[in-house]
């Protein structure tokens, strides 16, 4: 019995082992993903004691629109976006610290306010006095907040589902629960793993295609990106947007997919509500990330919005 107990832990640490290897993911190296996926070694700009990394295009001389990308996404997702508005605007885009190319933050503050205080920094160092202020989820987030904190800076707000009102597993004021699966990231990322995930984010899971995959993969894998994105998560602590959003004056385009299945299309009901100057266009074939999953189709209306008499 003894002999055949040990036989049986034996094979079954073996097959554990075997799972670990096939699931075990480890960072790749930076010098690699810059090659890949940096365009000029200028673009890695030090801000806040990091290296972030930002990409100024566009008209100089145009009215300027800073993009800001969604949770484990980066600058990358707008790329078909930014060629679209390169005639009328100066376009800003960055990856989030710990996201993309960007470093982790040094600090380990990944808050709303850390946020506010890179965008300030970004503005100002690029000479931006005011700017419309695009966002995709959390980056919709971001946008609403620096809206209301520094209506100054604001022009216009376009928020593509943007994130905020409570939803399961994000209560107000309350630190969320990390599930264990999301620590177990920081070891095994594996591609097929995270294709299952990121299709949820298309209303039609065959626009994802290898590329698209291939990038989002590659750079989750950045030195200390993953452990980032679990910090960013486990400091997003929100608190009832309503008062804030009741604040913004500058007029807000809220664009959403019908087939969102992240943050649904009801929410943009709750944005229009307490929202003054908003307006709400819904692309009812689209899911969560509109821009990348149908750039053409979803930027026809930014554009209409942005360049209105």
């Amino acid at each position: 019995m003894k002999s055949l107990l040990s036989r049986i832990i034996l094979v079954l640490a073996l097959v554990l082992a075997g799972a670990m290897a096939w699931l075990w993911t480890p960072d790749r190296p930076r010098e690699l993903l810059e090659k890949a996926y940096l365009q000029r070694p200028e673009d890695l700009m030090s801000l806040l004691g990091m290296r972030v990394h930002v990409r100024d295009s566009g008209r100089a001389d145009a009215p300027a629109i800073i993009l800001l990308h969604g949770f484990g996404s980066s600058l990358h997702t707008f790329e078909p976006w930014a060629r679209g508005l390169e005639q009328t605007h100066r376009i800003v885009r960055f990856d989030l610290p710990g996201s993309g190319l960007s470093d982790p933050d040094p600090t380990g503050r990944y808050t709303d306010a850390r946020s506010m205080e890179l965008m300030i920094a970004l503005m100002d160092r690029l000479g931006i006095g005011r700017a419309a202020i695009a966002g995709n989820s959390i980056g919709g987030r971001l946008a609403w907040t620096f809206a209301a904190a520094h209506p100054d800076r604001t022009s216009h707000l376009v928020l593509i589902a943007p994130d905020g009102f409570a939803s399961p597993g994000f209560a107000y004021g309350k630190a969320p629960d990390v599930p264990v699966m999301l620590d177990l990231m920081r070891y095994a990322l594996p591609k097929s793993m995270l294709r299952s995930n990121l299709a949820l984010a298309y209303g039609d899971p065959a626009r994802l295609d290898e590329a698209t995959l291939e990038r989002y993969h590659a750079l989750m894998l950045a030195p200390g990106g993953r452990q980032a994105m679990i910090e960013r998560m486990r400091q997003t602590i929100l608190q009832d947007p309503v008062p804030v959003l009741r604040t913004i004056r500058a007029p807000v385009l809220l664009l959403w997919g019908g087939k969102d299945a992240m943050i649904p299309v009801i929410h943009a009901e709750d944005y229009r509500a307490v929202l003054p100057r908003s307006e709400v266009v819904i692309l009812p074939e689209l899911g969560h990330v509109p821009h990348e999953e149908a750039p053409e189709r979803s930027l026809a209306p930014v554009l209409e919005f942005l360049t209105r008499p």
